[in-house]
């Protein structure tokens, strides 16, 4: 009979019995052989038993999005961190709640801009208009001028309008001439006198007495006005102008280069290019002498005419997450799908950074080069039509 014990197989070898466990199967071949596992507690804890072996009994018994742990050799599924679902079959992302849309006033805050009436709510927009004899439109409405330098050379600011300084200024058989913005009143030929008073003919034939005029010729440098003073010319540069008089004034800047950063050159002054350039519900930052502006938090649309609430209902969970939602894009920027990723591209006729901001060519005169002027956010030449 066999010598050897259960599980095992006997060999002939040299007149001798030598057993051996059946394949598979362990133990002493001349007492009994078993195989690797019966139960689950002949297996390590992170193992189950499955057909006489010790494997992980994870492997195909988890859903989609959902994570497999083992313990006490039995698998457990959990849906990963935000999924939720049977992790046996399934997880999808937890929806986000979205707050209740709350009926807003589209005219608080007020978004016509300064120089403009008070506004007018038209249901479920805000009407603006400008004050009467203001330029442009909300919310950008300003007067035809402010200070001299906002006017043509030969004319002046007055009451916020550009007009001739010289009626009625001069006296009698005086003439007026403008310059930069300033009414210089002069006797014809063949007078003298005081222009601004009468001015009469010579009629002696003496020898005129020269009259000393300190300040004809004018003895100041480019942008400068002379005064005098004890029969002495003075010199100071015009308003809003800086530098030597007697040689040359220069406004505080003609391109942006000349300002800090966060500023823009408009009318020759360094300021803040943000002020009106926004559309309602819109926040701005002034970046290499530009502004940029970002719809605000829970706003979109153009952020340069105007921002909308987002009303619409949360995006329909799919199984598969939408790369473009929420969208990694920045302001005036649309994200497409593409292989499973999000893309971003500026609208159209918007340039920039898509991930960060896009803004148009341009918003204010500044952003142009020097020949040429900026309308519907456009640099194109000012002049057809104009002469």
């Amino acid at each position: 009979p066999s010598p050897c014990g259960s599980n095992a197989i006997c060999q002939r070898r040299n007149n001798a019995a030598a057993c051996q466990c059946i394949p598979e199967y362990f133990g002493d071949p001349y007492v009994a052989c078993r195989p690797e596992c019966v139960v689950h507690s002949d297996c390590p804890s992170n193992k189950a038993c499955q057909r006489n072996k010790c494997i992980d009994p994870c492997p195909g018994t988890c859903g989609v999005n959902a994570i497999c742990n083992v313990k006490n050799h039995i698998p457990i599924c959990t849906c990963i961190e935000g999924y939720i679902g049977d992790p046996f079959t399934s997880c999808r992302l937890k929806p986000i709640p979205i707050a209740p849309v709350e009926a807003e006033d589209p005219c608080d805050p007020n978004p016509c801009g300064p120089f403009s009436n008070p506004p007018r709510n038209q249901g479920d927009r805000c009407d603006c208009s400008c004050l009467p004899g203001m330029i442009g439109s909300p919310p950008n409405c300003r007067p035809e001028c402010q200070i001299n330098r906002d006017c043509p050379v030969d004319k002046a600011c007055k009451n916020q309008k550009c007009i001739d300084p010289c009626p009625g200024l001069c006296g009698y058989n005086a003439k007026c001439r403008v310059r930069n913005h300033i009414p210089i009143c002069v006797c014809i030929t063949g007078y003298i006198g005081d222009p601004f008073v009468n001015c009469y003919a010579t009629t002696t034939t003496q020898r005129p007495i020269p009259v000393i005029q300190p300040c004809n010729p004018s003895p100041c440098g480019i942008n400068a006005e002379c005064t005098e003073r004890n029969r002495a010319a003075s010199c100071k540069c015009i308003r809003d102008y800086i530098g030597n008089p007697y040689v040359e004034c220069k406004p505080e800047c003609v391109t942006n280069n000349e300002c800090p950063r966060d500023k823009a050159c408009v009318n020759q002054h360094c300021v803040d290019p943000c002020p009106g350039v926004c559309g309602a519900h819109a926040s701005c930052q002034a970046n290499n002498h530009r502004a940029l502006c970002r719809c605000d938090p829970g706003y979109t649309g153009d952020a340069f005419v105007s921002c909308q609430r987002i009303t619409t209902p949360p995006p329909r969970i799919t199984q598969r997450p939408d790369p473009c939602n929420p969208s990694p894009c920045g302001s005036n920027a649309i994200c497409q799908r593409r292989n499973n990723a999000a893309a971003c591209q500026c609208i159209p006729e918007y340039f920039g950074d898509p991930y960060v901001a896009c803004r148009p060519e341009c918003v204010v005169n500044s952003d142009c080069p020097s020949n040429k002027a900026c309308q519907r956010n456009k640099c194109f030449d000012p002049c057809p039509g104009t002469c």
